[in-house]
């Protein structure tokens, strides 16, 4: 499967807000919003009128940046929230935050979503006992995350233990364990990511 190789502070640039891919950076006076808060390019800093397809063709390219996802990936998750009973755009973001990765992510056990895709790929988690290393691995209440008894012994790890995290309220967090688990399937109201899901379903509704 492809994936993106170009510099990630593009993609936020690109979207005008913080999409925070960078872990710590991004939190600093070293990111790219806060120091050039124009789309990249040489035509970056032109005004541009926006049409109703570009404002939905932006919110999608948006989601797909904060979950860290391509095109066919996206577009089935889509299909799949579609399909489900409810609003399409509330199962799409059900969908997303129940991720494996963004759940690794919104755990704390990463500084970003890419840094848990990578965290999950290279088998350092296990889900209900069982070793877990696809990063779109659908999670459900009562799942439990643990990070690997191996690798709970690497620094990154070690530095986890000493942090005080905050998780959602749809999880919890056992930091001494370095262990996760899902008490219940969220609710488009606990989702903070700044997404206007209605302009997806509208786009791909076309």
């Amino acid at each position: 499967m492809s994936r993106y190789t170009d510099a990630n502070c593009k993609l936020c640039r690109r979207e005008g807000q913080k999409l925070f891919l960078k872990g710590e950076r991004c939190y600093s006076s070293k990111c790219a919003i806060e120091r050039r808060n124009y789309a990249p390019g040489q035509h970056g800093q032109a005004r541009k009128k926006q049409t109703d397809y570009g404002l939905q063709l932006r919110e999608k390219q948006k989601a797909k940046r904060f979950y860290g996802m391509q095109e066919t990936q996206f577009r089935n998750l889509f299909d799949k929230a579609a399909k489900k009973q409810g609003k399409t755009g509330e199962n799409l973001m059900i969908l997303l935050e129940t991720r494996l990765d963004n759940v690794v992510f919104r755990l704390g056990f990463a500084a970003s979503r890419k840094e848990a895709r990578q965290l999950v790929t290279h088998g350092h988690f296990t889900v209900n006992g069982k070793k877990a290393n696809i990063p779109s691995q659908e999670l459900k209440a009562g799942d439990v995350i643990k990070v690997k008894e191996k690798s709970q012994s690497s620094p990154k790890f070690k530095e986890i233990k000493e942090m005080s995290i905050t998780v959602p309220s749809w999880m919890t967090v056992d930091v001494d364990k370095l262990e996760g688990k899902v008490v219940a399937m969220p609710r488009r109201e606990d989702i903070d990511t700044p997404i206007a899901e209605h302009l997806i379903v509208e786009l791909y509704s076309k």
